[in-house]
C-alpha cells in the first residue's frame, strides 16, 4: 500500500489515539492553490490547525478533505484541507505523531469539495516549501 493511500487511515487513526489519550490532535499542512484556509495565519507556506472538538465544529475527514469550522481571532472561517497537503499530525502535548510528505508527485489532484467547505472564501498564497522537523 502506497503512503497517499494509508494516509487517510493513518490521520484518522492518530486523530482518535490523540481523543483517547486525552491530547490535543494538531495538523500541520502545506498550504496550496487547494487549501483553504485563513491566509493570515499562514507562515512560510504552512499552517498548524488544531483539530480538538473544542476547536471545530462539523468537523469531517474522508479519504481526500478534512474539513470543518473554525474560529481564528475570534472570527468563524470554513476550512478545507485537501489530504495531499497534510504533512503531519501530532500531539500537542507529547509531540507524538506522523509526518508524512506532503504533494508527493503522482498524487492524483484532488477536486476541491462540495459543501460548506466550497465557495468564495480566502485562498493562501504559497510560499518556498518548509521542512517539516520530527520533534522529540
Amino acid at each position: 500500500m502506497s503512503e497517499s493511500a494509508a494516509k487517510p487511515y493513518l490521520i484518522r487513526a492518530l486523530y482518535e489515539w490523540c481523543g483517547d489519550a486525552g491530547y490535543t490532535p494538531y495538523l500541520a499542512v502545506r498550504v496550496d492553490e487547494q487549501t483553504k484556509v485563513p491566509a493570515a495565519y499562514v507562515k512560510n507556506g504552512e499552517i498548524v490547525l488544531n483539530l480538538s472538538s473544542n476547536a471545530t465544529h462539523k468537523l469531517t475527514m474522508d479519504n481526500n478533505w478534512i474539513q470543518f469550522n473554525a474560529r481564528f481571532g475570534g472570527v468563524s472561517h470554513e476550512i478545507a484541507v485537501p489530504m495531499h497537503a497534510v504533512s503531519g499530525i501530532f500531539a500537542k502535548e507529547t509531540g507524538y505523531g506522523l509526518a508524512f510528505k506532503a504533494g508527493q508527485p503522482g498524487d492524483p489532484p484532488a477536486t476541491p469539495p462540495a459543501g460548506p467547505a466550497a465557495g468564495n472564501g480566502t485562498k493562501a498564497e504559497t510560499k518556498p516549501r518548509p521542512k517539516l522537523q520530527i520533534v522529540k
